[in-house]
């Protein structure tokens, strides 16, 4: 169902031209950001043996392939550690895995809906404004993945408590983002006015790519950042300081980072493949809670593999203590990230129920002998 509209207001109208600048900007060029993100380019990883189908294994649903995205953060570890440990083509016998990386969620979402993948890990605001856009036809989200690893983190010079924020500069990765959003929220809650659009007010919000972000930090070019990890550790490493954890805000310190999706058109032609993913999704989240360092290892081997450079270990292992795995796709605090965005003045307020539908994944947990989750009444009738 559509989000519902404030016809004729000037603050809809606002929030319907920022959603379609972004439709707009990933619709102009497609091809160009699935050839950015490398989609089909990691040789070296499909060639290795953990990566090749094993002998006398069959197709899952006659496919030839599953296309599977998702972002080179540790956030999406588990992603990057069923990849690379050969899981999730264990799982998919003779169907073939095969991989695309992205850099932001638009991107990701626009692939999704042209079937460029079929399957990806993603953060709850692009999956929230891929559904509310699609009119509730694009996706649901089947799974969980990762919780926590958000930070803001900042220059101890300029900045050495909460209330010097003010008058700052502070980036986040992309306007509208998980992260904006989550910040933009702090932000009012302390009093501070900012324009959503422009990021200009008490604080000045500075959206930049995460590649770039530690090189304008270590420049002096902004104050601050609300990032995920790795590059709230990679700011640490840089002489910056955490000054909040933002698993702090929520009850029980747990928020939903990273969710499973996949195309309500594959979903339906295709059930027994959503459910292998699912399944080698959960045992790789299994073994990264049970082996924690080899995990650890594997994401940072992943990581090298997709992006050519590995994380130092300053870098790798403060970010990986933050983040917490799990099946669990946090439903509650997706509704309530979605009244962030919305205070923000960034969404109007969506119509939710239906994006979730965990029935594979809880028949997966049950076989497992492990809890089945909830979609807080969001799920799929």
């Amino acid at each position: 169902m559509p989000a519902n509209r404030l016809a004729g207001s000037a603050a809809s109208s606002a929030r319907s031209k920022f959603f379609r600048r972004g439709i707009a900007a990933v619709a102009a060029l497609p091809l160009l950001a699935l050839a950015a993100c490398g989609y089909g380019s990691d040789a070296k990883n499909d060639t290795d043996a953990k990566q090749k189908v094993a002998a006398g294994s069959t197709k899952i649903d006659g496919l030839d392939s599953v296309k599977i995205g998702y972002f080179g953060n540790l956030t999406h570890a588990t992603a990057l550690v069923g990849r690379e440990e050969g899981l999730f083509q264990k799982e998919l016998g003779a169907t073939k895995a095969e991989y695309a990386t992205f850099n932001a969620g638009p991107a990701e979402i626009e692939a999704l809906n042209s079937g460029s993948i079929d399957i990806g890990w993603l953060g709850p605001s692009p999956a929230i404004n891929g559904y509310t856009k699609s009119k509730g036809t694009s996706l649901r989200i089947i799974g969980g993945s990762a919780s926590g690893g958000v930070k803001l983190v900042v220059n101890p010079k300029k900045i050495k408590s909460l209330k010097d924020i003010k008058g700052k500069k502070i980036a986040t990765p992309q306007l509208g983002n998980t992260q904006d959003v989550a910040f933009l929220n702090w932000a009012a809650e302390q009093g501070y006015k900012v324009d959503a659009q422009s990021g200009k007010g008490d604080v000045t919000v500075v959206r930049s790519d995460n590649k770039v972000t530690p090189d304008a930090f270590k420049a002096g070019s902004i104050d601050g950042a609300w990032v995920p990890e790795p590059t709230a550790s990679k700011l640490v490493a840089e002489g910056g300081k955490t000054l909040l954890d933002e698993s702090s805000l929520w009850p029980d310190g747990k928020f939903v980072i990273t969710n499973i999706v996949v195309s309500q058109k594959f979903l339906k032609e295709h059930p027994k493949a959503v459910e292998a993913v699912l399944k080698a999704s959960v045992e790789t989240n299994k073994w990264i809670n049970a082996n924690p360092d080899k995990a650890k290892a594997a994401a940072n081997k992943q990581l090298e593999a997709d992006s050519g450079k590995a994380l130092p270990a300053n870098v790798l292992d403060p970010a990986w203590k933050s983040i917490q795995i799990t099946n669990d796709p946090l439903a509650s605090t997706l509704n309530t990230e979605a009244d962030h965005a919305v205070k923000a003045g960034l969404l109007d307020k969506p119509e939710l129920k239906g994006i979730y539908d965990l029935s594979i994944l809880n028949k997966v947990l049950t076989a497992e002998g492990e809890s089945t989750v909830s979609d807080a009444g969001l799920g799929a009738s």
